[in-house]
């Protein structure tokens, strides 16, 4: 079995942050049918203000898993792997429902284990909202897919090989098809004329506003997350086993979670009479 190298440490008081924060994100995406009509006076309101508090929590999240381990090394393969993500997305360009940014998230997450695959899942899309110009009040929403894609994936079952990589394949694909199902429960209940049959009706009942957003999902959505979960197999069959031997012997030669120690100015310098296991 190939050991793991968590890239950041994650303790219990941010075990406990995030599990909030996947409460919170549940609701964020699922108030279309949880908010009572007329809550909040318009359909435009609760997605605002959820991205609002999704940006609040993601902040309070990061700020607690680098309180909890993140160091020099950690910090700067994460700024590497986000540039990398940042840069690749454009060249999918969302064409087809071709997504480039998330081999390398569901890859990193793996490896790295989930805080770290978390954190590169904002970070990425939140370097690549700047850099195309995707700054919007979606972005929250996809921040906070994409972390939650990154961390699953460092709880994988343990695996090597080529069933490694299929699984990671498998998930990969499941990912893609779960990512946009989530992303278009924000924007569905004024996306729609109010008259058709798979728009959002305040008031429904559970079940049948939920068939009305399966439909809605199946006629506009299925085709581009099927060109995600696509893209997300294919790259990683492919680029996979390449990727992770890549990153498994950075984070060897890193050994992120090493403990520092500070030696004596002698022990440092050589001195004589310094013992050699102080050297």
């Amino acid at each position: 079995m190939t050991a793991r190298a968590s890239a950041i440490r994650i303790k219990a008081r941010a075990g406990i942050v995030i599990a909030m924060a996947a409460f919170l994100g549940v609701v964020a995406f699922f108030w279309p049918f949880l908010v009572a009509p007329g809550k909040f006076g318009s359909h435009y309101a609760p997605p605002l203000i959820f991205g609002v508090l999704l940006v609040i929590v993601l902040c309070v999240v990061i700020s607690e898993i680098a309180e909890g381990g993140i160091n020099s090394k950690a910090l700067a393969m994460l700024g590497v792997l986000s540039a990398v993500n940042a840069a690749i997305r454009p060249l999918g360009a969302g064409t087809a429902g071709i997504e480039t940014v998330f081999f390398i998230l569901v890859l990193a997450g793996r490896v790295y284990g989930p805080g770290f695959g978390f954190t590169l899942g904002c970070t990425s899309l939140f370097a690549s909202a700047l850099i195309t110009g995707g700054v919007g009040p979606w972005m929250p929403y996809q921040m906070f897919g994409c972390a939650f894609v990154g961390m699953l994936a460092g709880f994988l079952p343990r695996a090597t090989g080529r069933r490694e990589v299929l699984m990671l394949a498998v998930y990969g694909s499941v990912s893609g098809y779960l990512f946009g199902f989530l992303l278009n429960l924000s924007f569905w209940p004024f996306s729609l004329d109010p008259n058709s049959s798979i728009a959002y009706l305040p008031g429904l009942p559970f079940t049948e506003q939920f068939q009305r957003y399966l439909a809605f999902d199946l006629a506009t959505s299925l085709g581009w997350d099927t060109g995600r979960a696509v893209t997300n197999f294919v790259c990683i069959c492919l680029a996979g086993p390449a990727v992770l031997t890549v990153f498994r012997r950075a984070a060897r030669k890193a050994r992120f979670q090493a403990p520092i120690r500070f030696a004596p100015r002698g022990a440092a310098d050589g001195a004589p009479g310094t013992p050699a296991s102080a050297r």
